[in-house]
């Protein structure tokens, strides 16, 4: 399996006026592998940082999906940007 690890910030853009800060606390949640994503947009592995993007009440990945080696935290799905 093809595994990339990121440690550079996510989420690039062109046009500023797309986009608006939010210090909800619904970024600080996280969901498990499975889970029903509460808010369409793109979620990142709090363990590895592989990013994916995902409609409002589809499933997130789930544990047998996305793998990543044992040295990282276990798989958590946290939101880094969300549709309005």
């Amino acid at each position: 399996m093809f595994f990339v690890e990121r440690k550079s910030a996510m989420a690039l853009y062109q046009r500023q006026n797309e986009l608006s800060y939010s210090s909800s606390s619904v970024f600080n949640t996280t969901y498990e592998p499975g889970a029903s994503a509460p808010f369409g947009g793109i979620y990142k592995c709090t363990g590895c940082g592989l990013e994916i993007g995902i409609a409002k009440f589809h499933v997130l990945p789930p544990q047998n999906h996305h793998q990543h080696p044992s040295r990282y935290t276990p798989i958590r799905w946290q939101p880094v940007t969300l549709h309005a």
